[in-house]
């Protein structure tokens, strides 16, 4: 008996290479490559629209709390109408009962109206700022739906190349090669 079994390494070598030829080879090695392409690019596509939602929740919140400030401020203007107006309603009386009403209260309602104005104008500025946070926060929701589509038409792509690695069908790697060019596509444009 011998002691080693000898066995011919380079004609098996050989031999399995050709028979990787004939299993298709070379057409894994391209649908690995276009998988990890998309593999790639999903997962950029992923960071943008992650980052988009994140700004958009961001300013959302920055609106919603300048929201309170301006409806803080309406309140403030509120209670200075309503001193003025119980200013005026004290001088009436003193005006019915025929006496002159201290001069202090028509100093008071004027300062009322003055700092009522000044309200307004807080409450308006505020406003705006709260309206520009707001539409910015809509741009970025805009954005995240295409980015988060690109993201699930790479997904599809993916699984169809794997699909195609499986079972060695060059229709289905087209199909993928075809959703994740259109997800690339959907990508680029929604980036510039």
């Amino acid at each position: 008996m011998p002691e080693e079994i000898e066995v011919d390494t380079d004609k098996l070598h050989g031999e399995i290479h050709e028979e990787l030829k004939r299993e298709g080879g070379s057409m894994l090695k391209a649908i690995a490559l276009t998988t990890a392409l998309f593999a790639a690019l999903a997962a950029v596509a992923a960071l943008r629209a992650g980052g988009t939602v994140n700004g958009a929740l961001v300013l959302m919140t920055e609106a919603t709390r300048i929201q309170a400030e301006v409806s803080d401020q309406w309140a403030a203007y509120q209670a200075k109408g309503i001193k003025s107006a119980i200013r005026e309603a004290s001088e009436s009386a003193w005006i019915a009962l025929g006496k002159q009403p201290p001069a202090s209260f028509g100093e008071e309602r004027q300062r009322y109206a003055r700092e009522q104005g000044e309200l307004a104008q807080v409450a308006h500025d505020k406003e705006r700022e709260r309206d520009r946070k707001s539409a910015e926060a809509d741009r970025l929701l805009h954005l995240y739906h295409p980015f988060a589509s690109s993201v699930a038409l790479f997904q599809v792509a993916i699984a169809l190349g794997a699909v195609a690695a499986l079972t060695r069908v060059p229709m289905v790697w087209y199909g993928s090669m075809a959703v994740g060019v259109c997800g690339a596509a959907l990508f680029l444009s929604t980036m510039l």
